[in-house]
């Protein structure tokens, strides 16, 4: 009855939780990063970083946890990239960064048009739904209100929405943009346009009445509300005639920004892009997203048109349901493999019932946890299949004694578990120890695997629980009540992590109870007998097996060495990302030219569902001469794959004159806060900024000419045109003009300055002034622009200074508060990280980097440095706690050893199958290692400990005990490692869209058991008589002494 219940209460909380629990990709990953954004428009990019980075860096440099901080400046820009230590709570560092920001304002220029702002980002955590809305009747600014005020702000109310990124920002503004000929000839300056214009458009407040029984409030409108109104604008007066605004430029409709642009296909648009926030159900955010949409359109007019260009919750889907059908595969051919052995449907039905109910209680404790159903929680599940069923099979076997000795299948049920109740408990606890120091990890590697190292724990501590409460209950349903029933063969499955049962020990072992014994059982008695035989001859050769081992640890060594490894494996999500970038010197209209080139070839590529491109200083754009364009694929049964897409792609783009494309394969999860257009990232920074200018370069041709490196490039770019007024201040002085009117003057020519603003109910928009956009062609231009002198005439530019024409950066970066530059590079087909971090660092070597400068890797490839020593460390505390826990039970420091030997073997298989499969040593293949120490120990112990028992309770010596034990372990042996390769083998074979991913895990699962099963039958067996020997010589010189 209890039992019943308690199975009843595991299925109701399971299911329950099930249904509650998120649904992703990979476990939620939150690094703390805040991204610090400042505009000055018209500063160039050296402006920024000194006047602008460097105070503000100064500032941040004093908040605690700070890992690392980056900025890009650019023309107008600078965005400063902070990111936290894991275990910094992102609130708290936000208040710092916002008090920094505080400090800094007094250093910072007093012109900012805003004050420095900042933002919370996750560079794990990608945008999950993209919406483009385009017109083919309306002007952008018009379609961008839209977007802006009703769209962004209605999908930012959403449950689980983080924010509303916008693409191609057309927000209006009126240009006032003047004719400086006209100005001369009418006698008037840029600063005084700028000051009537701003004086003529006001919004202050104007009081009220206040009678004995009425009030009424005083409205004196002061607000321009459109071009025209601008345009009939009266500036002064000349020769008693009015002069308009008109009369010597015009206000135009226009955005504020015309230096940035987003196309969705060949349209232009604005992009939404959609982030959620942390732990919450990417689905449930989508489906909402959608549930919404149709309410939207209804505000909106029929002349815009909405997109979705791309739904993460469709590869998520996918993603998802190809991990579920794994898993139940795995199932299948799990109880397939216990079928296999016992031949019988009741005996089978039992660990049926059982295995699933370990998995669906799971889930509660998933919940429980904050866990959600990913990737990772999927494969703990699913490897976990061949571990739980083990209980169930030694509960199973040992009531199923008791009943073939007579006892009715109560009595059996009750004192078979509690005969083998201390049995389970060793095995569970040996099994999870395993697990215990991916808890401690920290860093990036520790928050992947954590959520796994539970989850495969508590199933099979939910395990070990269910098999000494529901598996007696079912045994009682489905067992029969007859002596000499036909139920399962003996199995000698008393396992113990060092106490072996007593009945499982006798010597006398009941024979299988079928009238008609099965072909398989023959087949398997055939292999067991022709085991003894062949483990007799081996003992013989005892010094030749040791010989064995021994090549078999120095060939383990040798292939760790040789095997590629990496950090996450490339995974298909469906997204393409590229990054263009032209040449320096390339103006913004320029520049749109270009990226349609590569609209046109992505337009023609039958695997491609839609995509968006977008160019100007926004978004991954640090400069006017690079764009991006992101690539939503076709659903992957209407396509190739992600990686042959992009082949094409390169094939056909690299063929275009004037513009350099990178294409990346959009990682699962992004590691570090620096956006480069190439995957992996090497920076330089230096004291000396001439130093690390000049050896940059050198270092980018070296890789970009090395084997294996592709897409090498960097962030350095100093080739920019410029134009220097060479300032004469003696002159300036003499005629009353200050230097500052003069950058003022500049500023308001050519920096569309933001002079005054437009107030509507619902938003509020610039008014920006400019000299007419062909008066900002070239240089020679600068000679028209005139300044008003103390005496209010009007003076030339060229008559207070001198126009030089030089070349300048286009962009600065900094890193750590010091001048940086990024070479990222991308690598070719069958070169993975751990071969190109000797190579960058060799070159490094070569080119005998200067002692101002350091270098060091970023992002991925510093993740992967750190994560590899990390697994090292990790693998040896696993086998050292193993170690300390089978020295606890066994009472020895000897047999802990012998069952350890097995290690090497299935660390030989599985790198062996990785190296066969041409597959890389990556997180998931380490995952494989680490669950290969868990089964072959598992393995291990059975040998040893049934050989204990034996040596303990008869005569024999150490190899007529060892050499029984291995032919009586045989079946328990062969069938707990069938039940693990069945659990290993979906994932093995990569099955379903996203399962090549995850093929490494199963490889050296698969790999590691077939060779340790083969090896470690013959190994152990003949270290334990080796250990036995040496130990009894110790005894006796220690008793001798």
């Amino acid at each position: 009855m209890l039992a019943t219940l308690f199975m009843a209460t595991i299925l109701l909380f399971g299911i329950f939780g099930y249904r509650l629990l998120p649904v992703s990709v990979l476990p939620d990953i939150d690094f703390p990063t805040i991204q610090v954004s400042v505009s000055l428009p018209g500063a160039d990019p050296t402006t920024m970083a000194s006047s602008v980075a460097l105070p503000l860096e100064k500032q941040f440099s004093t908040i605690s946890n700070i890992d690392s901080m980056s900025s890009v400046n650019s023309a107008g820009s600078t965005q400063i990239t902070l990111q936290f230590d894991l275990s910094r709570d992102i609130d708290a560092a936000a208040q710092d960064v916002q008090a920094a920001i505080s400090s800094a304002a007094k250093q910072l220029p007093n012109d900012l048009p805003t004050p420095p702002s900042y933002r919370k980002v996750n560079p794990a955590d990608a945008p999950i739904f993209y919406i483009s809305l385009t017109s083919d009747t309306l002007p952008l600014y018009t379609v961008d209100y839209y977007a802006e005020t009703i769209m962004a702000e209605r999908l930012s109310m959403l449950p689980g929405v983080a924010q509303v990124q916008v693409y191609g920002s057309q927000q209006y503004a009126v240009r006032v943009q003047v004719d400086p000929v006209k100005m001369a000839a009418n006698n008037i300056g840029l600063d005084q346009v700028s000051s009537i214009i701003s004086s003529s458009n006001v919004n202050l407040p104007t009081g009220a009445l206040y009678g004995k029984d009425i009030y009424s409030s005083i409205q004196a409108p002061g607000q321009l509300q459109n071009a025209k109104e601008y345009n009939d604008l009266i500036l002064t007066y000349r020769n008693g005639s009015p002069l308009f605004l008109k009369n010597i430029g015009k206000a135009i409709d226009s955005v504020a920004n015309n230096k940035i642009a987003a196309w969705y296909r060949d349209k232009p648009g604005i992009i939404l892009a959609i982030q959620k926030q942390p732990d919450t159900n990417t689905i449930e955010i989508v489906d909402g997203i959608k549930e919404v949409l149709p309410l939207l359109r209804r505000q909106i007019p029929e002349g815009v048109n909405i997109n979705i260009m791309f739904d993460r919750s469709i590869s998520i889907r996918e993603s998802v349901n190809d991990a579920n059908f794994t898993m139940i595969l795995a199932l299948i051919l799990v109880v397939l493999a216990i079928f296999l052995f016992l031949h019988n449907f009741r005996s089978v039905i039992i660990p049926t019932i059982a295995l699933p109910l370990s998995i669906v209680g799971t889930f509660a404790f998933m919940y429980l946890f904050g866990f959600s159903i990913d990737n990772m929680s999927l494969m703990a599940l699913t490897l976990a299949m061949g571990f739980v069923v083990d209980d169930a099979i030694v509960v199973l076997e040992n009531i199923t004694r008791h009943i073939e000795a007579g006892q009715n299948k109560i009595q059996a049920c009750i004192n078979g578990t509690k005969e083998i109740g201390f049995t389970i408990v060793s095995m569970t606890l040996s099994l999870t120890a395993v697990f215990i120091p991916i808890l401690f990890m920290s860093g990036i590697l520790g928050k992947l695997l954590h959520e796994l190292a539970v989850v495969i724990t508590t199933a099979i501590l939910l395990s070990g629980v269910i098999s000494i409460t529901v598996t007696p209950m079912l045994c009682n349903v489905f067992l029969k009540d007859e002596k000499h029933s036909t139920v399962i063969p003996q199995l000698d499955c008393g396992i113990s992590g060092g106490i072996i049962s007593q009945a499982a020990s006798q010597d006398t072992v009941v024979k299988p109870r079928y009238d008609k014994i099965p072909l398989t059982e023959k087949a398997f008695e055939y292999i067991k007998q022709k085991y003894s035989n062949s483990l007799e001859v081996v003992a013989e050769y005892s010094k030749t097996t040791m010989l064995v081992f021994l090549l078999v640890i120095i060939a383990t060594a040798y292939l760790f060495g040789l095997v590629r490894k990496g950090f996450m494996p490339d995974s298909d999500t469906g997204q393409i990302l590229i990054f263009t970038e032209a040449a320096q010197t390339i103006s913004f209209d320029a520049m749109v030219k270009e990226q349609q080139q590569v609209s046109d070839v992505l337009l023609k590529n039958p695997n491609i569902e839609s995509f968006f491109s977008a160019v100007g200083v926004s978004g991954r754009n640090s400069s006017v001469n690079q764009g991006t364009i992101f690539i939503s694929l076709k659903p992957r049964n209407q396509r190739v794959g992600a990686d042959e897409v992009i082949d094409q792609l390169r094939s056909k783009l690299n063929h275009l004159v004037g513009l350099k494309v990178y294409i990346q394969n959009v990682p699962t999860i992004t590691i570090g806060g620096q956006a480069t257009k190439s995957q992996y990232q090497y920076t330089l920074q230096g004291l000396d900024q001439d130093e690390l200018f000049g050896f940059s370069p050198k270092l980018q041709a070296k890789l970009a000419a090395t084997p294996g490196f592709l897409d090498v490039t960097s962030d350095l770019q100093m080739s920019q045109p410029q134009t220097l007024v060479q300032i004469d201040r003696y002159k300036a002085a003499k005629l009353g003009i200050s230097v500052e009117q003069i950058q003022n003057v500049l500023y308001a020519a050519y920096g569309a300055e933001q002079i005054s603003t437009l107030y509507t109910p619902t938003a509020q928009y610039d008014i920006i002034l400019e000299l007419d956009p062909k008066y900002q062609t070239d240089s020679s231009m600068l000679s028209l622009v005139n300044i008003n002198s103390a005496n209010n005439t009007l003076v030339p530019l060229t008559t207070l200074a001198k126009i030089v024409n030089s070349v300048g950066p286009l962009s600065i970066s900094h890193f750590g508060q010091l001048p940086s530059v990024t070479v990222s590079f991308n690598l070719q087909d069958g070169f993975s990280i751990s071969d190109a971090v000797p190579k960058v660092n060799e070159a490094v070597r070569e080119l005998q980097m200067p002692a101002t400068i350091t270098g060091s890797f970023q992002g991925t490839a510093q993740a992967f440095q750190s994560s590899f020593s990390d697994l090292g460390l990790l693998l040896g505390l696993a086998v050292i706690v193993i170690y300390i826990i089978l020295g606890m039970l066994y009472e020895s420091f000897v047999h802990p050893v012998t069952i350890l030997s097995g290690l090497p073997t299935a660390v030989f298989g599985a790198l062996l199958t990785l190296l066969i499969f041409n597959s890389e040593l990556d997180m998931y293949g380490f995952v494989g290692l680490i669950m290969l120490i868990g089964i072959v120990k598992k393995n291990a112990i059975m040998i040893i400990d049934f050989a204990l028992e034996l040596e303990r309770t008869s005569n024999k010596s150490s190899k007529d005990v060892i050499l029984e034990a291995c032919t009586i372990r045989f079946r328990p042996i062969m069938m707990t490692t069938l039940a693990a390769l069945m659990g290993a083998m979906p994932i093995a074979l990569g099955i379903g869209s996203t399962g090549a991913e995850r093929r490494s895990l199963g490889l050296a699962v698969v790999g590691g058991l077939l060779t340790s099963q083969l090896l470690t039958l013959y190994i152990t067996p003949i270290i334990f008589l080796y250990l036995e020997a040496g130990k009894r010589k110790l005894q006796s010189v220690s008793s001798h002494g």
